[in-house]
């Protein structure tokens, strides 16, 4: 595809206030798919009809023939500018979202960083408020994020929902404000009482910090022992108590963040067949990557929690995003130099900061991996990426499909573009890839903003500070 094959690209670049018409583009929402023309007005979708007259002689005009027009993708894990502690993630809101966008994905919700012992619900919101400001090219919101429990902050959580749109909060159960399982019984207890959704990252904190302390005493401090102090086991049984805990809590509604594995899969699918309110993210590493990447010369990149698995936990995560026991496919993107920051665990893996990027990559290698080998439809793509994204976390109807009134955040992929992941194409801040040399199979061509082409081909077209803060609604568990 070239600029050439696209009528009045000058305008689509230059007028991006005037309408917007794709004509003849195969449209895919969760539940659809059909030829069919998306005219956008004032960044709204007005009209999608078999055939789409120009409602003005300025109308910018894209051919979508041969084309995939979907939902832009809603990336609901994401760490920009996060402070690890050791050092500071190499990403920021303008860097982490212009990849973004460049990737297909048209809304992030950030999870925010911890902040100094003891603050409130409030302070972490106003950080970063501050980070994303003029500086974000694609819409946002946050999670709140809860560091300890008590009498103030479980009664800051119902402005936090109704007044400041945060709509889902998270709570750890390992790292150094992990909660203990009193605070998370109150936790979710009260977060259900204000219409919120709880997400949480699951690991058993004494059982991986015994392991890796047996490991230390040893001296096995390669950055395969980070995989191996953290086996499936950890984060299966956190999963299954946190589960057993939203039970108690009168059934609150509850989110497991980046699942590695088909055991803690298995307790969710047992807890849904029990009709509890459970919904399951996954990640591109754990369907694509596996353990194999800690015996490799460059390991430290592959540092993250939960870790790498083995091979056949991978297909357990296909499986279920084909029968729908997986609900969502976000990133967990967070970034570190391999040149810097990652060299402080060189010695010792204790001492890597944990995250990869991947936020870019996201769309294509579901894309590919996913819909061009055959294993999800196109329809089960757009619902892992945006629908249900959009449903859970209180921004349907406004995003997460292609309907009329709906935002036009849009993406259009084409099938036909082959081309392997190279950093070097990319746009986050980081110096390397998870992913590099790994052939896909399809690429997003054009990416719409609220009907502005904020990337196209692969370069960026858009403006920081174009992004808006997006106060997202109360969690309702009656929409499903």
């Amino acid at each position: 595809m070239t600029f050439e094959q696209f009528n009045h690209i000058e305008a689509l670049l230059d007028n991006s206030s005037s309408p917007l018409l794709i004509q003849h583009g195969t449209v895919v929402d969760h539940d659809t798919i059909r030829i069919a023309d998306v005219l956008v007005v004032d960044g709204v979708i007005e009209q999608i009809a078999d055939h789409v007259r120009p409602i003005s002689e300025d109308t910018r005009i894209v051919d979508a023939k041969g084309l995939y027009v979907m939902p832009g993708g809603i990336d609901v894990h994401t760490h920009f500018n996060i402070d690890a502690g050791m050092t500071r993630s190499c990403d920021d809101f303008f860097t982490g979202t212009r990849a973004a966008a460049c990737g297909g994905t048209t809304m992030i919700i950030d999870h925010m960083g911890f902040g100094p012992k003891g603050c409130d619900l409030f302070h972490q919101l106003d950080v970063y408020h501050e980070y994303a400001r003029d500086k974000a090219v694609i819409d946002y919101s946050f999670h709140g994020v809860i560091q300890h429990i008590d009498e103030r902050i479980l009664s800051q959580m119902e402005e936090m929902v109704h007044q400041r749109g945060i709509s889902s909060f998270k709570l750890y159960m390992t790292y150094t404000y992990k909660l203990d399982d009193c605070s998370v019984l109150k936790a979710l207890t009260q977060l259900k009482k204000v219409g919120a959704l709880t997400t949480v990252h699951p690991e058993n904190d004494a059982a991986l910090s015994l392991k890796r302390q047996q490991f230390i005493s040893e001296g096995k401090v390669a950055p395969k022992y980070h995989a191996l102090s953290r086996p499936l086991e950890c984060e299966a049984e956190a999963i299954a108590r946190v589960i057993n805990l939203a039970k108690l809590a009168d059934s609150a509604p509850l989110y497991i963040v980046h699942l590695s594995n088909g055991l803690g899969l298995d307790y969710t699918r047992l807890a849904r067949q029990n009709q509890q309110p459970v919904w399951v993210e996954t990640c591109p590493q754990y369907l694509v990557l596996d353990s194999s990447c800690y015996d490799r010369e460059d390991a430290l990149k592959y540092v993250l929690s939960p870790p790498l698995r083995d091979k056949e936990e991978n297909d357990k995560l296909w499986q279920g995003l084909r029968d729908g026991s997986i609900d969502t496919v976000a990133t967990d993107h967070c970034s570190f130099t391999f040149a810097e920051q990652k060299q402080l665990g060189a010695e010792d893996f204790t001492k890597t900061p944990n995250g990869i990027p991947g936020v870019e990559t996201r769309m294509p290698l579901l894309f590919s991996e996913g819909v061009m080998a055959g294993r999800i439809t196109p329809n089960q793509f757009v619902s892992l990426t945006s629908y249900q994204p959009a449903k859970l976390f209180g921004l349907y109807p406004n995003k997460g499909h292609l309907g009329v009134g709906a935002d036009a955040d849009i993406v259009l992929f084409d099938p036909g573009k082959q081309q392997a992941i190279r950093h070097i194409n990319l746009h986050d801040n980081a110096d390397y890839t998870p992913y590099e040399s790994i052939p896909c199979k399809g690429w997003p061509l054009m990416t719409f903003s609220r009907g502005k082409l904020v990337a196209y081909d692969g370069e960026f077209t858009g403006e920081a500070g174009d992004g808006h803060f997006v106060h997202r609604k109360p969690f309702s568990q009656s929409s499903y």
